[in-house]
């Protein structure tokens, strides 16, 4: 498509009408009909393994010879692991329980009447996002379950992968009997498509963004579709004085070095004064063979040169950044009040955890820390759709309205009230 010049809007409006169209068979369509098109999808994936590889192939070559990094590059190949785990997440989802149709809450009035909720698809999403073309397969196969139409909109430069993998979910559909349109690609690589489609209310009920902050504030403030979304994931540890100091290395370990690029990952760890210099020279010689760079208060520098570790002086910018990399933030605070206000201010709203042994402290952070995602003894490393129970994530919220934290199957569907009457009228 992109060899030669076209019409953005009237393609978009064409992929938006052709999948608000879908959305409607999509919404009544039963529960083993979308089953079984994810198995036929995942069985799709197996055998068309290597038709994949090749496609991805010429998704590869581009990025090397764009000089991207081999990170980049590692996230974008379609590699047997992660073609096997996309099969199995299709078939993982088809286990899930269909939320569609489930009617809540359902009570009698004084009238006679009887009113519930009733669960019910959203409709069009749309997705946004880039690198890894298993996103393609996650999301529509969470948009198939829970009976959404989803209009794809992945990264240029795996423009090759992600319609080979949108192939084969049309033949999933088509074999089931369903709109091979409920799953669409954006074939086109222009940018113009993204404005196009965050701008198109009448055919898209929600955009999903999954990417780099630039990505995400670029649609946040461009988008006439509400969105679902976080822009940063500044977490934090807190370790409180009165934590079992072995459980809180462990889980201040894990929640930094178990990997440094998820967004769920500690950026900033936080110590009660009164047990740093019993916790922080252990904790951070950890961190020092793990070759994690330290930008710290005063505090916890004089802990550190006590003992011969090496330290930076934390920035103001320090406490607002999401580093993604081996690199941790510490400062140390008189207590869980300060600890409630460093996180408020600087905080994301995405993911923050307590180490604590006091009950009533624990109910307190649980309580007053404003995130999507709050936690006790755990590491923030669990914030994720598969470890909730999800099933699987098509992202993650820190806003308020509708969804927040991961949001799986439920987070896609809304409820209307539904009315069951015997022939009452109102006076």
């Amino acid at each position: 498509m992109d060899n030669q010049p076209i019409d953005i809007a009237a393609y978009v409006a064409q992929v938006g009408h052709r999948a608000r169209a879908a959305s409607r068979e999509m919404a009544r369509a039963a529960t083993a009909a979308k089953d079984a098109a994810l198995k036929a999808t995942a069985a799709a994936i197996r055998r068309e393994a290597r038709t994949l590889q090749q496609a991805n192939e010429h998704d590869l070559q581009a990025a090397r010879a764009a000089g991207e990094d081999p990170a980049f590059v590692d996230r974008l190949a379609l590699t047997d692991k992660v073609i096997e785990s996309m099969a199995a997440g299709l078939e993982q989802i088809a286990t899930l329980a269909d939320p569609i149709g489930e009617i809540t809450d359902l009570r009698y009035r004084p009238t006679g009447i009887q009113v519930g909720r009733m669960r019910v698809p959203l409709g069009v999403i749309g997705i946004i996002y880039e690198s890894r073309p298993n996103v393609t397969i996650d999301a529509a196969g969470l948009c198939i379950k829970s009976g959404n139409a989803t209009i794809l909109r992945g990264g240029s430069e795996a423009i090759h992968s992600n319609q080979a993998l949108a192939a084969l979910v049309r033949e999933g559909l088509a074999s089931a009997g369903l709109p091979q349109d409920a799953v669409q690609v954006i074939e086109t690589t222009d940018r113009a498509a993204v404005g196009e489609l965050i701008a198109s209310p009448q055919y898209v009920d929600v955009i999903v963004p999954r990417g780099g902050k630039s990505l995400i504030e670029r649609i946040s403030r461009d988008a006439k579709v509400p969105t679902i979304k976080h822009l940063d994931g500044i977490c934090h540890v807190y370790i409180d004085d009165s934590a079992d100091l072995q459980k809180a290395v462990r889980i201040a370990d894990n929640a930094k070095t178990q990997r440094y690029s998820p967004c769920n990952t500690m950026e900033t760890l936080l110590v009660a004064e009164s047990i740093a210099a019993k916790v922080l020279p252990e904790l951070c010689r950890i961190y020092a063979d793990k070759g994690v760079e330290l930008r710290v208060d005063a505090s916890t520098a004089s802990i550190l040169a006590a003992h011969q570790l090496s330290s930076v002086p934390a920035t103001e910018q320090d406490w607002h950044t999401e580093y993604l990399a081996p690199i941790l933030s510490i400062r140390v605070v008189a207590g869980i009040d300060e600890a409630i206000e460093h996180i408020g201010t600087y905080g994301s709203s995405h993911t923050d955890a307590i180490v604590t042994e006091d009950y009533s402290k624990a109910m307190r952070f649980l309580r007053e820390v404003d995130s999507s995602s709050v936690m006790v003894n755990a590491s923030t490393r669990f914030a994720d759709g598969f470890e909730y129970g999800l099933g699987a994530e098509i992202g993650i919220s820190t806003d308020k309205l509708h969804a927040r934290g991961p949001v799986g199957l439920e987070g896609l569907t809304s409820v209307k009230y539904v009315v069951l009457g015997s022939g009452q009228i109102r006076t």
